[in-house]
């Protein structure tokens, strides 16, 4: 199972960690944060962050998930991809990280693919009258989302 490491400005990435432990009732192996703070020392959350992968990466690799494209923590996770069999994705949103938790067992190049459609997917607009979907239960054990009868997959 691939590990899954988010870099974002603080205290985002600690926030998303602990949406994921509330939707799956824990938090699922292998998934580390690093939270940028404005006055830190780039250099060392640099070392820090290449630790982090090495403790976190498993068989098919691993999964760095960012925020803003050029800021401080996506050029930080930069630094990651060219380590082999670590993909970086700048963008971060919830979809996007419950669907990279589901599917982290899958190749890695499938898992980026699974992740960028649940970031798109996971972009609504919502109007007034707008019906409102039955969420998806998700199973812990399989970290696969299970569909209320009815439901388009995910």
């Amino acid at each position: 199972m691939a590990g899954i490491l988010i870099v974002a400005h603080a205290p985002l990435a600690t926030a998303l960690r602990e949406c994921i432990a509330h939707i799956y009732g824990g938090l699922p192996a292998r998934i580390g944060v690093i939270d940028v703070m404005p006055d830190c020392d780039p250099p060392e959350v640099i070392a820090f962050a290449y630790a982090e992968i090495e403790r976190l990466r498993e068989d098919n690799g691993a999964l760095v998930l960012t925020d803003v494209f050029g800021a401080t923590p996506a050029n930080i996770a930069t630094r990651l991809a060219t380590l082999p069999d670590v993909r970086v994705l700048a963008g971060v949103n919830l979809p996007m990280l419950v669907r990279a938790v589901c599917y982290r067992a899958t190749p890695l190049d499938t898992l980026v693919d699974k992740a960028l459609a649940g970031a798109t997917k996971g972009i609504h607009t919502i109007a007034p009258g707008t019906p409102v979907p039955v969420a998806a239960k998700v199973d812990p054990v399989e970290c696969l989302p299970v569909q209320p009868p009815g439901a388009a997959p995910v």
